[in-house]
């Protein structure tokens, strides 16, 4: 297999897989303190998703819009696919092998996970298209300059929308609309931090992966 077929093989096996892990640990919380708006309880699926972001902007610096908005589409059938499986395995009786209390940890656990990976999607959705778009619009007017323009600017704004969309849909009528607030808010600051600090493995990867940009740029599939 060719580096430039490995490359894109590789950051869509990162970006899927942080999809999924985020899915899954929707339902779990920590505490943290962050800049400005002091101690907040986050959902440990925030930690992993920031790398989704890093991932589409990376294949379409490297191989273009249309790739980049195929890793999203497939990333929509697999959360797909992932909330056919969990309702399966609801479904299907425990073994007699096994406690079946088993059956009420496996629904303590997953039994949200429908309405999680609903609210996920609607917000990936319009967050990664928007965020796909953006990078490129950022590209074109700064005529390919300022990769931490486009990088953080795409990031930082669709981000924005995720994470308003996804608590609100997921969370609304269940919490306050002050701790809805508040939710979106560390949500937010946090996900700027991460945004700003995956600026260097950005550029890390453009400088590294130089010869997959040049060979799109042969293919007329990158500007």
């Amino acid at each position: 297999m060719k580096r430039y077929d490995t490359v894109y093989l590789l950051l869509s096996g990162v970006f899927l897989a942080s999809l999924v892990i985020a899915n899954s640990l929707v339902f779990k919380f920590f505490d943290i303190n962050l800049p400005w708006v002091g101690a907040v309880t986050l959902s440990v699926g925030i930690l992993p998703y920031p790398v989704t972001f890093l991932c589409t902007d990376l294949v379409s610096e490297l191989y273009g819009k249309k790739r980049a908005d195929a890793l999203v589409i497939v990333g929509l059938l697999i959360s797909l696919y992932m909330i056919f499986l969990l309702q399966v395995g609801r479904a299907v009786p425990v073994s007699h092998l096994q406690d079946p209390a088993i059956q009420e940890h496996y629904v303590a656990v997953f039994g949200s996970s429908t309405r999680a990976i609903v609210a996920s999607m609607a917000a990936y959705l319009v967050a990664q298209f928007l965020d796909v778009r953006l990078y490129h619009f950022w590209k074109k007017l700064t005529d390919g300059k300022h990769l931490w323009l486009r990088n953080n600017g795409s990031t930082m704004l669709s981000q924005f929308f995720d994470t308003t969309i996804v608590i609100t849909v997921l969370f609304a009528g269940v919490w306050s609309t002050k701790d809805l607030m508040a939710a979106i808010a560390a949500g937010y600051v946090f996900k700027l931090i991460i945004a700003a600090l995956d600026t260097p493995f950005m550029y890390l990867g453009v400088y590294l992966l130089s010869d997959v940009e040049a060979e799109s740029r042969s293919l007329g599939i990158v500007d």
